[in-house]
């Protein structure tokens, strides 16, 4: 599914690559408990808890940013012929969805002029490679590749202690072909785009802040993951790499942009993915924005 929206004179696309439950509750969530689960299960199903299995509907997506100048890809999802073998929904998948999800919005491998990944985990930079011949080579061949420095580092460092699949066929491929330029996490770029930190679910996360005519969004990337976390923001996930500061961050987050015009573009939230925070309480909620 392509979704198509605009900010201002950007186009937009969110191009899906996954919608499937895969993510036990309790697994991803540490610290959720069976009460609270049970409290909002009328409203997570379906869309965000799948009643069948019980396990979380994450999809998988990338946004397509095109404002006029540059076409611009943010987080590249999950890939192609990847060895993930705890994540059976990704492990060796071998499909079209993504391609074809790019190919709706009219665009191609070579006409991407930017993929920037607001961090560096699997589903957020899978689709920068591909296999060639028994090789790993950048999917996009004319693209610069935008990670923050700091966030390149940290993963480099791990991945020479104990190596990191995703890094070796997913990251290191692109810096090895000098694609990578490194920024930091508060980059301002031309044309209305800036990177926003937002560090605690990895060392050097940010988003993406889009301006344009007076319209704003934000891709938020994994500082936020369910939608159970709008209500319940003490929530921390699992992979968190610091979960104190990434609670802080979380909440920081959706008081900076709740009850404004900001669009919020979340990476997880079940489709249409999009819209805007509105308050509950001391806590907050998502509303989604259905049509352009």
């Amino acid at each position: 599914m392509t979704l198509s929206f605009s900010v201002g004179d950007i186009r937009i696309d969110r191009i899906l690559e996954q919608n499937l439950p895969g993510f036990d509750p309790f697994e991803f969530l540490p610290t959720l408990t069976k009460d609270l689960l049970e409290e909002n299960r009328h409203w997570l199903e379906p869309r965000s808890l799948d009643p069948a299995t019980g396990l979380f509907i994450f999809p998988m997506q990338s946004y397509l940013v095109r404002d006029g100048r540059h076409t611009i890809l943010i987080d590249s999802c999950v890939g192609n012929h990847k060895e993930r073998p705890t994540r059976p929904n990704w492990h060796l998948k071998d499909d079209t969805h993504y391609m074809d999800g790019l190919a709706r919005a009219g665009v191609g491998v070579e006409d991407i002029d930017y993929v920037m990944c607001t961090h560096l985990h699997p589903d957020h930079v899978g689709w920068n490679t591909r296999l060639e011949n028994g090789r790993w080579v950048p999917t996009f061949p004319n693209a610069r590749y935008v990670f923050s420095g700091k966030e390149l580092e940290h993963w480099q460092v791990q991945h020479a202690k104990a190596e990191i699949a995703y890094m070796t066929d997913s990251v290191l491929p692109v810096v090895e072909a000098g694609q990578v330029v490194q920024v930091t996490s508060d980059h301002a770029f031309a044309d209305g785009i800036q990177l926003l930190p937002t560090p605690g679910h990895t060392p050097d996360h940010f988003a993406v802040h889009l301006s344009s005519n007076g319209h704003d969004a934000v891709m938020s990337g994994d500082l936020i993951h369910t939608l159970l976390q709008c209500r319940h923001p003490h929530l921390v996930a699992r992979p968190d790499f610091d979960k104190e500061q990434a609670v802080a961050t979380r909440r920081a987050f959706m008081d900076r942009y709740c009850e404004t015009d900001t669009l919020i573009c979340s990476a997880h939230f079940p489709t249409p993915s999009i819209g805007h925070f509105v308050r509950r309480g001391d806590a907050f909620d998502f509303k989604f924005r259905e049509r352009d």
